[in-house]
């Protein structure tokens, strides 16, 4: 399991304005994106204490979170991701899914997963039967991401962050999604051994600190 740092700052629409720029001049946009961005949606995973909200809440030190995902409302290509937190670092480990699978398991239909021949599928059954795991609720959001090759650098800018309250129906297109809260715009900056000064500097803006946001967090505000 590969360890990454990563930054979080919550930022304004003109601070983003201002990012977007200076970006552009230096990073690649991702491949992946169609004109500068891409839609997501999540459907994030935790039990009926609310195991996964509140060591995010608590700052706990070695914690994880589940997830599946989907990219520009195609269900074709969906993953499921597990991503850990430990001593302020991050990874993240994916499998795939199918539409079929992932659907199966919002329908509460999990015994196939067991002897799934993906080893984060079986993880994932096997914590939701020894803690509880179970869907919990869907986030939307826009990214602009970019890229940077020395130091495998990757800078995503995130907002117009939407919930879908306890809804799950995550394959559903016409599934409603409301505003989570008054949320910000998330710029992200992850990279492996070393950050180059050039990013660095791009990324800083004046009064804006590393923050712990948490989209997920963020759209359980109604609950």
């Amino acid at each position: 399991m590969e360890f990454r740092h990563e930054w979080k700052h919550e930022i304004s629409y003109g601070d983003m304005l201002i990012l977007r720029q200076r970006l552009r001049a230096v990073m690649q946009a991702d491949e992946h994106a169609k004109d500068g961005k891409y839609f997501i949606r999540s459907l994030y995973f935790d039990n009926a204490a609310d195991k996964a909200l509140r060591e995010k809440l608590d700052g706990v030190n070695n914690r994880e979170k589940f997830r599946i995902r989907y990219y520009d409302h195609d269900p074709s290509l969906i993953h499921l991701e597990k991503k850990t937190k430990r001593n302020g670092l991050g990874s993240k480990e994916t499998a795939s899914l199918t539409a079929a699978e992932a659907q199966s398991i919002v329908d509460s239909h999990w015994e196939w997963m067991k002897d799934a021949d993906r080893p984060l599928v079986q993880e994932l059954y096997s914590k939701m039967i020894s803690q509880g795991l179970q869907p919990k609720t869907i986030v939307d959001y826009w990214r602009e991401p970019f890229v940077f090759g020395p130091g495998n650098v990757r800078v995503t800018l995130d907002y117009d962050i939407r919930t879908g309250l306890r809804s799950t129906d995550f394959l559903n297109p016409d599934c409603v999604t409301i505003p989570a809260g008054d949320s910000p715009i998330i710029l992200e900056v992850k990279w492996d051994e070393f950050l180059p000064s050039i990013i660095r500097d791009i990324v800083q803006l004046e009064g804006r600190r590393t923050s712990a946001f948490s989209k997920y967090a963020i759209c359980r505000i109604y609950d």
